[in-house]
């Protein structure tokens, strides 16, 4: 069989904006994609989060709509669309978003997004959208 009659197979692009607008609530991060052992998930957060780190893994954060503050004990850094900033393993931190924020975060598979902690904010793992 020639490569002209093969069957075509069809590809979709994952469109962040689409994903997003399928959920409403707030610190409970969707699953849009694997790569190797780290999922990409979308989320919506606004206020205050809580002071947490990851022994384990570095953590990436990338605004898609809104401004992100993240704290860290020795500082902060802000976050406007289209800016990441990857949290380095061990780091204690603590995002916060006076308005709604939009945001791509790229971490390993089974990261538990309260770090050490679980505490009212502890979301579910491994929610696809």
């Amino acid at each position: 069989m020639s490569n002209s009659q093969a069957t075509q197979q069809t590809y979709r692009a994952i469109n962040f904006a689409d994903k997003l607008a399928l959920f409403s609530d707030q610190w409970q991060a969707r699953v849009v994609a694997e790569m190797n052992d780290y999922q990409f998930k979308v989320v919506r957060i606004e206020g205050d989060f809580v002071w947490h780190q990851h022994a384990d893994t570095d953590e990436t954060f990338i605004v898609l709509d809104g401004q992100l503050r993240i704290d860290m004990r020795d500082g902060f850094v802000m976050l406007s669309a289209g800016e990441m900033f990857v949290v380095p393993k061990g780091t204690e931190h603590k995002p916060f978003a006076e308005r709604e924020v939009k945001l791509l975060l790229i971490e390993p598979r089974g990261v538990k997004n309260t770090g050490d902690e679980t505490n009212e904010r502890t979301a579910a793992n491994d929610l696809w959208i």
